[in-house]
């Protein structure tokens, strides 16, 4: 599903126009980069998702061309974990 899909299914289940269900799509993504990007909270929708941002530290890894050994420098990333309801659903229960 992409996000015109995605949009269009929420507009109908929410009985709302595709303008609105876009609108609030794009605010509950900018509003959760804003969160993760601070790094001082987590973002948790109970049963479905949370978003947490994660140290990555500094690591040798190897160019798999050469062979030659290649520092990576420390970092931040992104943890998603699935809630307890999306879980089941994967299950098909």
């Amino acid at each position: 599903m992409n996000r015109s899909e995605l949009v269009a299914a929420l507009s109908e289940r929410a009985e709302v126009t595709r303008k609105d269900a876009d609108a609030v799509l794009a605010a509950l993504a900018e509003t959760v980069g804003e969160v993760v990007s601070k790094g001082d909270e987590k973002v948790t929708i109970p049963g479905f998702l949370t978003f947490e941002r994660t140290h990555r530290a500094a690591r040798t890894a190897r160019n798999p061309q050469t062979g030659d050994p290649i520092e990576i420098p420390a970092g931040y990333s992104v943890k998603v974990s699935a809630g307890s309801k999306l879980k089941e659903s994967a299950k098909g229960k």
